[in-house]
Order: structure tokens, then sequence, then C-alpha cells
């Protein structure tokens, strides 16, 4: 039996439990998402290669071994992958390989960025989702900034975004500092 999934944000619906179809309109996808997965490939696929050769010269490779080595490069290409993110009129998505979340853009209370090595942005939405990302998907996607943006800037106005606007007016500055180093780049005045 195979089951049907929709693609979904949070949001209002008719059958009330919560989850509302995507939005039609034009979609921004995160462009270098497909670079990330075939690097992470090709790391997996490296570390599995020389694990199998290192067994094999040391006389050490048997049958039961390959599959040690097969389930380390999966966990290298697992914890490399990046998830997937996509964003519309009023929405931001990002899927992983297990997990696939969503936050209403248009209904943003919170950004901020997190604490740790590896710096997020966290948006947090008036129904309580969350979606954590990497800054530097918008600085490489400016598609995906714009349409974070918008939704935002709505936010603002509105009232809504509770905190977070520091956090997007750093990112903000961040990516039209690369635009603007891009365009002096491409017209040679660097």
């Amino acid at each position: 039996m195979q089951r049907r999934i929709a693609r979904t944000v949070p949001g209002p619906h008719p059958d009330g439990r919560g989850r509302a179809l995507r939005p039609t309109g034009m979609t921004a996808y995160d462009e270098t998402w497909a670079g990330k997965v075939r690097f992470a490939i090709g790391c997996a696929a490296a570390l599995l290669g020389l694990l199998l050769a290192v067994d094999a010269v040391a006389g050490r490779l048997t049958w039961l071994r390959t599959p040690l080595w097969t389930a380390i490069a999966l966990t290298l290409f697992l914890v490399l992958v990046e998830p997937r993110i996509c964003a519309g009129a009023g929405w931001l998505s990002s899927r992983g390989l297990v997990r696939a979340r969503a936050v209403r853009t248009d209904r943003l209370v919170s950004v901020r960025w997190s604490d740790g090595v590896a710096q997020r942005l966290v948006l947090r939405d008036a129904e309580g989702h969350r979606v954590e990302v990497d800054p530097q998907v918008f600085v490489d996607n400016p598609a995906l900034w714009h349409r974070l943006g918008q939704d935002a800037r709505a936010c603002v106005e509105r009232g809504t975004l509770l905190s977070g606007a520091t956090a997007l007016r750093q990112l903000g500055a961040r990516i039209d500092l690369r635009t603007a180093r891009t365009v002096f780049q491409v017209s040679g005045l660097e």
C-alpha cells in the first residue's frame, strides 16, 4: 500500500489538521544544494575507497569488515549532506534526509542567531514552528533571501516580528557586501 504525501506548510486548513498546501507561485530553491550533495557523496566514496584499500593492502579485508566500512562512509555522508531549503510567498521549508520542517514567513515572531560552532539562523513563526538555516544559503541564493526579506519586512511593519530585526539586518548587510564585491569583480573594479 502506498501513501501519498502532500508537501505542506503550517497554516489553516479546512480539515482542521492545521496544515495547508503550499501556495502556488514562484518558489525559490537553494541552487547550490545539488553540488553540496555531490561533495558529500564524493567524500563518503573516497573514505570508503581508502578504508577498503588500506584494509586490502594490510590483508585484513573480509566480508564482515566491508559492511562496517560502508556504514562508516554512509555515516559521513549523512553528516555532510545539508537540508534543502526552498521558499515561496509566505513560507520557507527545510527538507533533510529524515525530516522536513516549515515556517510561515508571513507570520514570523522571532529570528535569532543560534549559539554553537556552526552559525545558524533560527526562524520561528506564530504557530510555534521553527526552522534552522545556514545563513550562507541566503548569501549564495539571492532569490531565497528576497523571499524571506519581503515577508520579514511585512512582519516588522505589522509588528508581529517581536525579536530578530537586528539579525535580519546583519544578514542583509552580509549579503549586500557579497553582492557589491561580485559586482566589482565582474566589472573589473576590484
